[in-house]
């Protein structure tokens, strides 16, 4: 869909509609608002997603219900040990009619794409995602396909070692803005949980609180907050010392500066400010920048909880000892 025309929003208007998007998800998923506020800013930031958690915490349904809050095209892709890249990107197939070859499109293209289990699909079939995440579009036998905006990918995966599991290799966790847990629900949310289930889904309840035009207008505002040199020094200066520190053998890439700015941002937006703070890049550095790490200990960098403790941990240790510019906060 061109959204070329597409005007930014009022702050009133962005924000009742992050609100309407909000309520609609906290539907379906109970006691876990930074979550599903985390969820939001990274689509509205224009980024990717990896859910990351134990089996039946509502991961998946926390990519459903925010993808069933928009009016756009969504596909989900279960991702299985015979999964081929071409199940995904799609496949070029004869046609005896006009004797040419005819691309049909896989379920990439779509507006939002949840990719479920990731890491039970092969290391070639996870690499099929990699240009489509980075450059938005697709290449078939030779040809180049543009897919729509916006798009973004809400994978899931399970951390724990499992058999039949892959781990993502560095360069597609570099591709996903922010990794977030779902955690168990406290006692209430989980009692709440038995008599909202108990018939039906409150999954099928939810409809579309915003339209695809409406998205690409919260995005365009987003991309108009202000970040002050002093703020992107910030942001620099914390990549820069992952890359120096003992503890980590490999630190955070310029595409995760990068991404983190971007969050920054729809963080800011979503606060009600049109300019982002020292206070978002705090907030959002273990989110966007602990699954990019790798730690210096190999016995810690096998994955699994501890490692992801270990590494978010290293990432607040290396936030707190970092200076805040000058003008950081009056510059805003």
């Amino acid at each position: 869909m061109d959204g070329t025309n597409v005007v930014s929003m009022s702050g009133d208007e962005f924000a009742r509609s992050s609100a309407r998007i909000l309520e609609s998800i906290e539907t379906v998923i109970d006691g876990k608002r930074d979550a599903v506020e985390m969820a939001l800013t990274v689509l509205l930031a224009e980024g990717h997603l990896l859910i990351e958690d134990v089996p039946g915490v509502g991961k998946t349904m926390l990519a459903r219900a925010l993808a069933k809050t928009v009016d756009c095209t969504v596909n989900r892709i279960q991702f299985t040990p015979d999964l081929l890249p071409s199940d995904i990107t799609g496949v070029s197939i004869y046609n005896q009619a006009t004797r040419e070859f005819e691309f049909k499109p896989g379920p990439v293209f779509a507006n939002i794409v949840i990719g479920d289990e990731i890491n039970r699909a092969s290391p070639k079939t996870q690499s099929a995602l990699l240009e489509s995440m980075e450059e938005g579009q697709v290449t078939v036998d030779g040809v180049t396909s543009a897919l729509a905006a916006p798009f973004t990918v809400i994978a899931t995966q399970n951390p724990v070692e499992m058999e039949g599991t892959y781990p993502l290799p560095e360069a597609q966790r570099d591709r996903f803005m922010a990794r977030i847990s779902m955690g168990y629900p406290d006692e209430t949310a989980e009692l709440a949980m038995l008599h909202t289930r108990e018939n039906a889904s409150p999954l099928d309840e939810v409809e579309p609180v915003v339209t695809t035009m409406e998205l690409i207008s919260m995005i365009r505002t987003v991309r108009e907050v202000f970040v002050s040199y002093p703020v992107e020094q910030y942001a620099v200066s914390i990549s820069q010392a992952t890359r120096r520190d003992r503890d980590l053998r490999v630190g955070a890439s310029p595409r995760a500066t990068l991404h983190l700015v971007r969050a920054a941002k729809a963080r800011a937006a979503l606060d009600g400010r049109e300019f982002v703070l020292p206070d978002d890049i705090d907030a959002l550095a273990v989110p966007v920048l602990a699954h990019r790490l790798i730690p210096a200990n190999r016995l810690s960098s096998s994955g699994g909880s501890a490692s992801t403790a270990l590494i978010s941990e290293t990432v607040q240790r290396i936030v707190a000892a970092t200076s805040v510019p000058l003008g950081a906060i009056d510059s805003a």
